[in-house]
């Protein structure tokens, strides 16, 4: 059978998204294409970012490929699940623009794992999948919508009738192998996600080393998708990034929730002549480790601090055993190995700004950057959104965008433009067309 796995051209006017806008490599659907050729279908990835495509341009290349099924995601990349836009315009777009060529339409990302049903309402497609979707694609192929009540972890619209299956789905790590992409492709990936210190010279890429989290704190949306904490196996992840390297990949960003400091991935890196980005937590990393860090490569850590206070940090359930002194002496040093440190700083209102001002202060003197302290948005899932409203509704999105617009008027410091209510937003779609 044939699938067509779609990513659209990603625009953000007017929406609350703060994350990067660049095109990162669509790691899903690298997964999804390897599983689903090795059962003998034929598969194509359109990237509509990557490639600069029209909703236009992607339908018909979908229309002259005459897909079985064609998947849309509903967030730009993996990178970004746990912080996606939460307005499903931009695949709303793309799903008006395909025809009956398309086959059978399947939605994949963290609308559909949170919100299923709702998913299915505002995209009109036949089916979603909840949770991590590699393992489930494969399992469409087929079966008839009668047999579909055999696959867990997906919601489809069959008769008039909405069935929700299951749990969100978490895939084998283990089992997953190694991505390998077209040469052209990575040729096109010039950006270096999250780095400052030098221009890049040649292409980036993003890799996973492990997915999910140990820990529970309150913002983050994990729970329905990419939750229990797993490595893939270090041989499989060297052999992605060793055949990146031999791509001329220069810079390899790693999406990990969060990046933990393994001694066996360090030192492989470490032997290897490539730079690294990482998302982490500090407080988990000592002297030794993170100059093993600095060794093996890192150019950039982004590391969640959160809040500048004991109360704050508690607020947010951070288990965090450093105090914020120890904090700052640790980002300081790994400052002395890393050429950009960042502390990721969000707004849990219990803080006092003048302080917050004073800390960001004494960071600064070392060279180490923290932000502005972000509003946090209460994400459809999220500890913080079932504590205000219990588990998610047919109105959740909106729900929480509403109460987001309603209790900030300042927002991140890289968002320039007043965002726009959730409905004007899906109501007047961008489309690029």
């Amino acid at each position: 059978m044939k699938y067509a796995l779609l990513n659209p051209y990603w625009s953000f006017e007017g929406s609350i998204y703060f994350g990067c806008p660049e095109p990162h490599l669509p790691l899903e659907y690298g997964y999804a294409k390897s599983l689903l050729e090795r059962q003998g279908h034929e598969v194509l990835i359109i990237d509509g970012h990557l490639d600069n495509l029209t909703n236009r341009d992607i339908a018909t290349h979908v229309a002259a490929f005459q897909p079985n099924f064609t998947v849309v995601t509903t967030a730009p990349s993996y990178l970004f699940w746990r912080c996606a836009p939460p307005e499903l315009r931009i695949p709303q777009a793309l799903v008006r623009q395909l025809d009956s060529k398309a086959g059978t339409l399947v939605a994949i990302g963290p609308h559909a794992s949170t919100t299923p049903t709702t998913t299915l309402r505002k995209l009109g497609v036949q089916a979603v999948v909840m949770g991590e979707p590699e393992e489930i694609l494969p399992q469409l192929a087929g079966k008839s919508c009668d047999e579909w009540r055999e696959i867990a972890s997906l919601s489809y619209l069959h008769k008039r009738d909405v069935y929700v299956q299951g749990v969100p789905h978490a895939s084998d790590m283990a089992t997953l192998p190694a991505l390998e992409w077209p040469a052209e492709m990575i040729r096109r990936h010039q950006h270096h996600h999250h780095r400052f210190d030098i221009p890049p010279c040649g292409p980036g890429a993003e890799v996973e080393t492990s997915r999910g989290c140990p820990y529970h704190c309150s913002f983050c949306a994990k729970d329905n998708f990419r939750n229990r904490y797993r490595r893939r196996p270090l041989a499989v992840v060297l052999d992605e990034i060793d055949g990146l390297l031999a791509q001329g990949v220069e810079y390899i960003y790693f999406i990990d929730e969060i990046f933990l400091p393994h001694a066996d991935l360090l030192e492989a890196l470490a032997a290897r002549r490539v730079s690294i980005g990482i998302q982490t937590r500090i407080d988990l990393w000592n002297q030794a480790m993170l100059d093993l860090l600095g060794r093996a490569g890192c150019v950039s850590m982004e590391a969640g601090v959160e809040s500048i206070s004991p109360e704050g940090r508690a607020l947010l359930d951070k288990q965090c055993k450093l105090s914020t002194d120890e904090l700052a002496e640790r980002l300081i040093y790994a400052k002395k190995s890393i050429p950009f440190v960042q502390a990721n700083l969000l707004d849990a209102k219990l803080d006092d700004m003048r302080a917050v001002d004073a800390w960001r202060r004494h960071l600064q003197r070392y060279g180490v950057w923290a932000n502005a302290p972000v509003p946090l948005f209460p994400y459809p899932g999220s500890p913080d959104y079932i504590r205000k409203w219990g588990h998610a509704d047919e109105q959740a999105w909106e729900r929480a965008h509403a109460h987001y617009l309603m209790e900030y008027k300042a927002f991140s410091d890289i968002q320039e433009d007043q965002p726009l209510p959730l409905s004007q937003l899906e109501r007047d779609p961008t489309s690029h067309a």
